[in-house]
């Protein structure tokens, strides 16, 4: 039994009239979700960065070259605010994996590129992410690691909006 089956458990003694078993879905990919952020989180911090960081250095990675996006699409591949998206430039522009230069096309708007130091970074760190992902990932069986990935894009396809990457 995990934490949330005994949660759904004692819902079920404490109100019996209500079905507490979507607890066993959504509460649990939400108590995943913040148990698996710490464990991937270290790789990044040991390379000077945090996981929103390689975030957006990922972004940028899977633009064609020369890597580069402006601010909103950073942010809409991210699914995070406008603001947060110019907190992480600013700190990769800082340690210098990132640049920013006006836009050729709107003199206001601002392009975010990579630099050769973040593009060898984010290579790095994708290798070590992927790795620690197959790592958590390892209890599973190939065929369950298949069938939970395709429920979970089921499910991401019918609560998510359009696809950004």
């Amino acid at each position: 039994m995990d934490f949330v089956s005994a949660i759904v458990e004692r819902w079920r003694s404490i109100r019996p009239d209500l079905d507490p078993t979507p607890m066993l879905v959504i509460a649990r990919i939400a108590r995943l979700a913040a148990l698996t952020d710490d464990l991937l989180r270290p790789p990044f911090a040991a390379a000077g960065i945090a996981n929103g960081d390689f975030d957006l250095l990922a972004a940028l990675r899977r633009q064609d070259p020369p890597h580069e996006a402006n601010p909103g699409e950073l942010a809409l591949a991210m699914l995070v605010t406008t603001g947060a998206t110019t907190k992480r430039i600013d700190r990769l522009e800082r340690q210098g994996y990132v640049t920013r230069r006006p836009s050729d096309v709107d003199g206001r708007g601002r392009i975010v590129a990579l630099t050769p130091a973040g593009l060898d970074l984010v290579d790095e760190l994708l290798a070590v992410h992927l790795a620690n992902e197959a790592s958590i990932l390892a209890p599973l069986t190939p065929t369950q690691r298949n069938e939970l990935a395709l429920l979970l894009g089921a499910l991401a396809a019918s609560v998510e909006g359009p696809v950004h990457v």
